[in-house]
């Protein structure tokens, strides 16, 4: 049943984050002049994550009777870890691409010496500008790069829900949010100038990356299935890629130059995202607690039967 909810939650956040990315662009959301930008959605997604990770995996994790200057020493080396993942460039995320958002697709065709100019003040490497006229090796690399952070989020996923199962949906929930203002931006890359049969072809190809997290699923369910007693340190680890992701990669697109009004709807979606995923998570542990004592009070009243049938059983014996 676990591994049934794994793979079903791993194909949702996969192919869903995918498809959800494609909706949106279609109908304009996430674009420029649009109500409900791009920036929107990272900050919903930052949200999310730091949520996910503050409120649900990590008390999860200190629940258990590891010590917790252990687990702190997992979650700060998870850190490092992803840290020169992303330095390798095989954690493909956003920081790649975030020029080429539906939004910003004016940068994506043409203003290259504004993109240069990007990257000396904000030090990334925004090489995707060239992809968008040469997609074709460059999509490659970015559908390698996607497939691999892919298949490590179905094992982060398949830690949470092996520790329980409303904590594997919120995180595939987050999971879902965060890839969404990503995807947008592979799509604007892997789709080029092709038309609408190159964009097929772009979804069709992101679509493929993103049904690796299933593998991930699977294949972070028996892992973890084997080494059960480390499944704290599993949710440590998951933690430190959320914060990560939060932290390094979606807030600082976020840190740009904006007028009142615009700093204020960041904040608010940022905080629209805490308190849906904390809401969720109160929600699931009072249904929780509520199932968990309503079975412990069937436990001890069939105890309590069993031992009063024992009882007058030897009473009608003697």
């Amino acid at each position: 049943m676990t591994l049934i909810a794994i793979v079903l939650a791993t194909l949702a956040a996969g192919l869903g984050s995918v498809w959800v990315a494609a909706a949106l662009m279609r109908t304009g959301i996430g674009s420029q002049g649009s109500r409900f930008g791009a920036q929107h959605l990272l900050s919903l997604a930052a949200g999310a994550l730091l949520a996910t990770a503050f409120v649900h995996l990590l008390p999860e994790a200190f629940e258990s009777q590891i010590n917790p200057k252990a687990l702190f020493v997992v979650l700060l080396l998870g850190l490092v870890f992803f840290f020169l993942l992303d330095k390798a460039e095989l954690w493909h995320h956003g920081h790649e691409h975030r020029h080429a958002l539906p939004e910003e697709r004016g940068h994506a065709h043409g203003e290259h010496a504004d993109a240069e100019h990007a990257d000396g003040q904000h030090g990334h490497a925004h090489h995707h500008h060239g992809h968008t006229h040469n997609h074709s090796a460059g999509g490659w690399s970015l559908l390698t790069g996607d497939s691999v952070h892919c298949f490590g989020d179905g094992i982060l996923i398949a830690s949470a829900f092996m520790a329980d199962m409303w904590l594997g949906i919120v995180a595939a929930i987050s999971v879902l949010a965060h890839e969404v203002p990503h995807h947008m931006g592979d799509l604007v890359v892997l789709s080029g100038n092709g038309g609408r049969s190159q964009s097929k072809v772009a979804l069709l190809k992101l679509s493929l990356a993103g049904a690796v997290t299933a593998l991930g699923g699977v294949v972070g369910y028996f892992l973890v299935s084997s080494l059960a007693d480390f499944l704290p340190y599993f949710l440590a680890i998951a933690s430190s890629s959320f914060i990560y992701v939060a932290l390094a990669d979606l807030i600082p697109q976020l840190q740009r130059q904006l007028t009142a009004k615009q700093t204020v709807q960041q904040v608010v979606w940022l905080a629209i995202g805490m308190v849906v995923v904390s809401a969720v998570s109160t929600w699931a542990h009072g249904d929780h607690d509520h199932h968990g004592h309503a079975h412990g009070l069937a436990e001890q009243h069939e105890a309590h039967g069993t031992q009063d049938a024992h009882g007058d059983h030897d009473g009608h014996k003697h």
